[in-house]
């Protein structure tokens, strides 16, 4: 034995042996602090970077989601939760706390709702006369009126209903979780679309279907509001035909060879993907997006026949038309926060109920009557609710501020039981006090419906697994699941 071998230093010695004593030092060190991983829960691996089908964890109810997302904040205690003692107190002053948004218009004065609210359907539902369409197909809903984010104001609670954390940005949606989970059941369309709207995009704007830490695979396709939807989507005439598909099997070729030289880049697997689902998309798309194959009766059923419901029930139309073709998400928004009655509430809730209403409840019945209401699920509300207390003055120019602590919003369809509501608020329709509902709760409930665990579904990230809610409290709310 030489020298070198029987003598060593201290310091070489701990290094040659890292796996002994500094081992056992670093283990005692990370299990006292907490960090030591578990060895029976593996850390899983991400899924391949592609849209093929995936099998879930367990047997799914609902195979494709339609959000219809309303962004502002819509009022519950003027649209779905009736107050009597809110009406009954009309004008006098709110005993309790009462967080608020714009201090310079507070008031403790109780609003009692200018709309009258009825029961319909064989359920006994109580919704306002701003609703008639939606209240025609009640029975079909699943109403839940405790909603809680804790939060106020927009983005945050944008963010926790879409990401699953308050505030945070950089995160994947919920379609993108679902996407990534799942895959797509279409070769031809992305598996999640996004209909925007005429009037620009929604307060957040691309934050609301990002894709986060995911590679961008699974991010939202926009769609435009008008014709065409789709720019680009024809090649030009001179290049129709075998040519095209030489040019694009050349391009393909070239990109697979950079690949393969700088393997493992997501940006660029997923741009390749992108092409060639571009490719596909040229007909498929085209077919999909074009209503005008639509029976009149359908048309007139989503307001295509109304100036005032026209593009709401057009990107209506074009969802059900999605979801029917394989696309697994869709969210349809409105531009800037139509909800956001500040003031004027008495005209402005009953004009974005207009827009929106017929449409809304057009998608559920054309769903219902081709059989796909099952397996679909479609999901209507906001990010918030208002206060039971007015804004400003009780005048012509009334409005209500922000309320995060208790608001409604509806689901129907995808093993969703019908013809029922969840939870309650106070007497007066300010805090969710009985089966409250956070995002996090809807959002674990989603990814049940579609047969995934919240707990199990995760994606390697910043040196870990992340998951939609992140080690945030949330339960599947069993109660609102249809047993059938």
């Amino acid at each position: 034995m030489s020298t070198d071998q029987r003598f060593s230093t201290r310091r070489s010695f701990l290094a040659n042996s890292a796996f002994g004593v500094g081992a056992v030092a670093l283990a005692q060190l990370l299990r006292e602090e907490g960090l030591l991983a578990d060895p029976g829960k593996l850390v899983p691996e991400n899924h391949p970077l592609s849209l093929a089908p995936r099998p879930p964890h367990f047997a799914p109810r609902a195979n494709a989601m339609i959000s219809l997302f309303m962004h502002g904040g819509p009022s519950h205690v003027d649209l779905f939760d009736p107050k009597e003692e809110l009406t009954r107190k009309h004008g006098t002053d709110y005993e309790g706390e009462v967080g608020f948004s714009f201090v310079n218009r507070a008031s403790k004065k109780l609003f009692g709702s200018p709309w009258k609210f009825a029961k319909h359907g064989e359920s006994g539902t109580e919704v306002s006369s701003l609703l008639p369409h939606i209240a025609d197909c009640v029975d079909d809903l699943c109403v839940i009126r405790s909603m809680h984010t804790g939060h106020n104001g927009h983005e945050v609670s944008i963010r926790f209903f879409h990401g699953g954390i308050p505030a945070q940005t950089g995160r994947p949606t919920l379609g993108s979780w679902l996407v990534y989970g799942l895959g797509s059941e279409s070769r031809e369309l992305p598996a999640y679309m996004v209909l925007s709207d005429p009037g620009g995009h929604p307060v957040d704007g691309p934050v609301n279907w990002s894709s986060g830490f995911m590679p961008p695979l699974y991010q939202g396709t926009v769609l435009r509001p008008e014709e065409p939807r789709i720019l680009n989507l024809d090649p030009p005439p001179k290049l129709k035909g075998s040519l095209q598909e030489q040019n694009l099997a050349f391009l393909d070729r070239l990109n697979r060879g950079h690949l393969a030289r700088h393997p493992g880049e997501a940006d660029l697997e997923s741009r390749i993907q992108s092409f060639e689902l571009a490719a596909r998309m040229q007909v498929a798309a085209k077919e999909a997006l074009d209503v005008s194959r639509e029976p009149r009766s359908i048309q007139k059923l989503y307001g295509l026949d109304d100036d005032a419901t026209r593009d709401y029930g057009t990107r209506c139309l074009i969802a059900r038309r999605l979801v029917e073709r394989g696309v697994r998400f869709v969210q349809i928004f409105l531009g800037g926060q139509p909800w956001d009655n500040h003031g004027g509430i008495q005209s402005g809730l009953p004009a974005i109920c207009r827009r929106t209403d017929k449409p809304s409840a057009a998608l559920v019945k054309d769903l219902k009557q081709r059989g796909l209401l099952d397996t679909t699920l479609v999901h209507w509300g906001g990010e918030i609710g208002r206060l039971p207390v007015v804004e400003g003055a009780l005048d012509a120019n009334a409005g209500r501020d922000h309320n995060g602590q208790g608001f409604t919003i509806w689901m129907a369809g995808g093993g969703v039981k019908p013809g029922m509501t969840f939870g309650a608020t106070d007497e007066v329709g300010h805090r969710a006090v009985e089966n409250v509902v956070t995002p996090n709760d809807f959002q674990a409930t989603v990814l049940h419906l579609f047969g995934l665990d919240h707990d199990r579904l995760a994606y390697q990230s910043s040196g870990r697994a992340q998951r939609l809610i992140d080690g945030r409290e949330a339960r599947v709310v069993r109660e609102i699941l249809d047993s059938a």
